[in-house]
């Protein structure tokens, strides 16, 4: 019942995540449809490839400690193809800049998501034991590393620094080491949140000059991030922090892994864009169907209020 519970929070965040890239464009009722087929033909496939001893990644030797194919590729891919079909918004075609209502309301909102994460990560090791409180150091190291990389970067480029640009940047770190907190040294973790704020950086501000209307940036950070991570997971994954791998990556010489990596990589991301593309157009299609069906059935109905009026003499 535990790990039953355990995997339905993973199962129920990952189409959660869809909804930032979609905000404002999308119907209730649809967004209940996508979440259902979206778990249904997306999220399980993907987790039984990547967890359960049978699936194909994971007899392929892919490394995947907390989710990162599984929740944030699949979730930043998904983003994407929402984003593609639906329409932009008003504000977006007019170039303007949504700021948040409260921003001293968003650091509490990502030290409350902070905290949760190490549940996330540090509970993917199944147990309160040493591989738990090397994942749980990972993720605060590389969480860290990540918001002040973000505010860096940033005043190398010539923006202000923000405490926004910091919370956008923690995320995103916490995106990047979820695949590999069991996996890495807590100086690996510090590099991987490093260069992750950095490559989704600039991945959002590419999006902003494209005409992609991704609301909240769910593909440069959650995508991107998880892409960033579970590359680096094949770089740094070593056999002295978890002996129950078969072996280490590419920093140790081992080139397979990183290879392992980024097959991996690649066939989650055509397979959860490919489906949800499909998944938004047949949501679109039967909205569309409803909205004309609906038309036409009050175009031939009459009002019951009408009345029959005699012309005056």
């Amino acid at each position: 019942m535990l790990f039953a519970l355990f995997q339905l929070k993973f199962a129920v965040i990952t189409p959660a995540l869809v909804v930032g890239a979609v905000a404002g464009r999308i119907r209730f009722t649809s967004y209940v449809l996508f979440m259902v087929l979206f778990s249904l033909l997306v999220y399980a496939p993907i987790a039984h490839w990547t967890w359960h001893p049978e699936g194909i990644l994971f007899k392929l030797g892919v490394l995947d400690f907390a989710g990162g194919t599984v929740v944030h590729i699949s979730a930043g891919c998904a983003a994407l193809a929402g984003a593609l079909v639906l329409r932009r918004r008003k504000d977006h075609i007019a170039k303007k800049e949504l700021t948040p209502a409260n921003v001293p309301f968003v650091l509490p909102g990502t030290g409350l998501l902070w905290f949760g994460w190490f549940g996330f990560n540090a509970g993917s090791s199944l147990g309160a034991n040493s591989l738990a409180v090397t994942a749980f150091a990972a993720t605060n190291t590389a969480t860290a590393a990540a918001g002040l990389s973000w505010i860096f970067f940033d005043v190398i480029r010539g923006r202000k620094p923000s405490v926004l640009g910091f919370c956008i940047g923690a995320v995103v770190g916490l995106v990047a080491i979820t695949p590999a907190a069991g996996f890495v040294g807590v100086p690996q973790s510090l590099f991987i949140g490093f260069v992750a704020a950095i490559v989704s950086n600039l991945v959002v501000h590419f999006k902003n000059k494209s005409s992609i209307d991704d609301t909240l940036d769910v593909f440069p950070c959650h995508g991107v991030g998880g892409m960033v991570g579970m590359l680096m997971t094949g770089i740094f994954a070593s056999q002295a922090v978890n002996p129950a791998l078969t072996e280490s990556g590419w920093a140790y010489g081992n080139f397979t892994l990183f290879y392992k990596q980024t097959l991996g990589l690649l066939l989650v991301v055509g397979y959860s864009f490919a489906v949800s593309w499909a998944i938004f157009k047949f949501i679109n299609y039967v909205h569309r169907s409803a909205c004309l069906t609906k038309r036409k059935s009050s175009a031939w109905t009459l009002p019951s209020t009408t009345k029959n009026i005699t012309p005056p003499r």
